[in-house]
């Protein structure tokens, strides 16, 4: 009989966002009546930007006809895709990354998940905690990590708590770690870090020789005009960082699909020889063996989030979630509840009442007030006593789900 990959045993019960969306359907066919309104997964509700439909329908069309019907693209994505990432979101932000370090994919979380395969088994790792999940998960999945203990903690994995106390920053390693995970606008509290703080990052990466997995996804949601939108904003960090970014918060590509990874052409690594490996290289290779590209029709539609058009209309979807954000801040801080995030990223972090577990939090607004969020402890261990709230959601619907939650 064929042998499984026992490492998926080692996985918690289910991934955090299917163990909600169970526990919804349970309460919806109990009470068939209910109007649940649903501010737990980061999913965008909005429309596209009409610049991407009208140039996603101009190249669906292009592809009906003979000149210019497209097969396979390049692997890397198309360069003029290439191109128009690194002049509006590097080089206009003084970050010298070429369009040759850009690689255009389905989807960071895919990207930060693939990114282990050109990556040793043998590298000790930190996270912080709370953490997006899917870190932690893929290097389970991998046999990157011991088996889980009873605190749910992973062996084998450096934890760097994120909480009220440290300002949710988190600090310094006191040991060597090789990989470290960082996601700023963070995901889930919606916590900054200020170029000061990432330039520690960036100075023990290099001191160690360390990689830094930079998440910027939310960037776009920055309002503050001293939070770095990318690790390259700090010197040296092209030396030892690597970053996902994705079109799927800013322009609403949840359900399109497209994002980019970074990879500088002078990082590298090394093998178990000790000499100086290529890490561009490598993960050229991987894309090429393991991914056929964005479909062009695509690649052309998050094109179009770059013309004068597109910007403005993003910009729009990004003004329109953060007034959400502030809608929540302010009723549930009329409310008594204390508030993080939310200042600069699409999240609202909240401290659970006393008494209460995150998911007794869950159960409770659920049960009450119709309203779905995140619990802490499924990012991890310190996100107990903490719950996210997504403003990605209609502004009728934020209302509503405010004055439940502040009249129950």
């Amino acid at each position: 009989m064929v042998k499984v990959n026992e490492n998926y045993l080692k996985l918690k019960a289910g991934y955090l966002f299917p163990e909600i969306s169970k526990r919804v359907n349970n309460y919806t066919q109990a009470n068939s009546n209910s109007k649940v309104i649903k501010l737990g997964i980061g999913d965008v509700t909005e429309p596209l930007p009409k610049a991407c439909v009208n140039a996603m329908g101009e190249a669906l069309n292009e592809m009906g006809t003979n000149n210019g019907f497209k097969g396979y693209g390049p692997e890397q994505g198309y360069g003029w895709l290439r191109e128009k990432i690194s002049v509006n979101d590097f080089i206009s932000r003084g970050c010298q990354i070429s369009s040759e370090e850009i690689f255009v994919s389905d989807g960071s979380k895919c990207d930060s998940s693939n990114i282990l395969d050109i990556l040793g088994d043998d590298n000790l790792i930190a996270v912080t905690d709370p953490v997006y999940p899917v870190y932690v998960d893929t290097n389970v999945m991998t046999g990157r990590t011991g088996e889980t203990l009873q605190n749910g903690i992973y062996q084998g994995l450096v934890y760097l708590a994120i909480n009220e106390e440290n300002n949710f920053q988190p600090e310094i390693p006191k040991k060597k770690v090789d990989i470290v995970y960082l996601c700023f606008p963070n995901n889930p509290t919606g916590a900054t870090i200020t170029k000061q703080e990432l330039k520690k990052w960036v100075d023990y990466a290099i001191e160690n020789k360390s990689l830094i997995l930079f998440d910027a996804a939310y960037e776009a949601f920055i309002q503050d005009k001293n939070i770095p939108h990318s690790i390259y904003e700090i010197e040296g960090a092209k030396n030892c960082a690597i970053e996902f970014r994705s079109f799927s918060k800013n322009a609403g590509f949840t359900g399109v699909r497209c994002a980019y990874t970074v990879i500088p052409k002078n990082l590298s690594g090394q093998n178990s020889k000790g000499d100086k490996i290529d890490l561009w290289s490598l993960w050229n290779r991987r894309q090429c063996t393991k991914f056929n590209g964005v479909s062009y029709i695509v690649q052309r539609g998050a094109e179009a989030v770059y013309s004068s058009q597109g910007k403005k209309e993003v910009n729009s979807l990004i003004d329109f979630y953060m007034k959400n954000a502030e809608i929540m801040q302010k009723k549930l801080r009329s409310a008594g509840f204390k508030v993080y995030g939310g200042d600069n990223a699409p999240y609202v972090w909240i401290k659970v009442p006393d008494r209460m577990t995150s998911w007794d939090f869950f159960d409770y607004l659920l049960e009450k007030a119709d309203v779905v969020g995140t619990p802490g402890s499924g990012f991890g261990l310190a996100g107990e006593g903490y719950f996210r709230l997504s403003a990605f959601n209609s502004r009728l619907n934020v209302n509503n789900a405010m004055e439940r939650i502040i009249n129950i």
